[in-house]
């Protein structure tokens, strides 16, 4: 029961860290949206042996962190959450390319670890921005700015209500639990019979929960659109972020900032 009411409480942190008035906040929805998608291509193109040319990247969810205050600790939990699907995919790369590409001292690096560490460098670059987007944002105001980017709104729409339910399944699942803990007198055993029932139940319950939550948004008027009373404006510091940024990536791309740096400070050690 604990441990279901501290991922509610977990959950509802991205609301208030998204409810927050910072730099990050103030900038329109739709600006940041494009530029963390050309970020995500621009990290996205490099080949799977460019681990150096990434590292420059790193500064768009540096920034997006530090203009939203957004706490390190809540990205780095949220990264070692979904860290298993990254660390799987490229598993066996070390096996399958075997062939050296750097050798450090006696020490010789195969081609399957560089590929394989490219794969981590891009999950963490891209999760993190996503992150601190959302975190900067707010899940209502993205949908928004999706939407207004031309998205279809059945999808924002569903994208909204998906996250909005999760605490409706959440709330139903801690009510249960408590109950079942207080009938059990704090009792933690229990078998696939009584965790199959709960399950079923918490379903049942939900799709009625949720068939009332349905049924009250049409008597308010619901059609389909999400609307809000506070418009979407372009200004002028949404424009300058946009395009600011747009500048840095494809400069980031266009030029090995890495392998420059890496030149002159070989050049100046001789």
């Amino acid at each position: 029961m604990a441990d279901i009411d501290s991922r509610m409480a977990e959950i509802g942190w991205l609301d208030r860290l998204a409810s927050r008035d910072t730099p990050l906040h103030r900038i329109d929805p739709r600006a940041k949206l494009l530029t963390t998608l050309a970020f995500i291509v621009a990290v996205l193109s490099y080949g799977k042996y460019q681990l150096a040319p990434l590292m420059p990247l790193a500064i768009y969810p540096a920034v997006l962190i530090a203009l939203g205050d957004v706490p390190l600790k809540f990205i780095a939990r949220k990264l070692l959450i979904v860290s298993p699907f990254a660390i799987f995919v490229g598993l066996f790369n070390p096996l399958l390319d075997r062939q050296t590409m750097l050798t450090v001292g006696p020490l010789e690096i195969s081609g399957g670890w560089v590929s394989y560490a490219s794969i981590l460098m891009r999950f963490v670059l891209t999760v993190s921005a996503t992150l601190a987007l959302v975190a900067g944002t707010g899940i209502h105001n993205v949908c928004r700015g999706l939407e207004r980017l031309g998205v279809p709104s059945v999808f924002t729409v569903q994208v909204l209500l998906l996250y909005r339910y999760l605490f409706v399944l959440v709330n139903e699942g801690a009510r249960m639990s408590r109950a079942r803990a207080l009938r059990s007198a704090g009792s933690r055993g229990m078998g696939l019979r009584v965790l199959g029932a709960m399950l079923g139940s918490l379903l049942l319950r939900t799709l009625d929960r949720a068939q009332r939550v349905h049924a009250a948004m049409c008597c308010r008027g619901f059609d389909g659109h999400v609307r809000t009373i506070e418009a979407l404006r372009l200004r002028a510091r949404d424009a300058a972020f946009l395009v600011g940024w747009l500048g840095v990536l494809a400069l980031l791309r266009a030029f090995d900032l890495a392998g420059l740096l890496g030149a002159i400070a070989t050049g100046g050690g001789r």
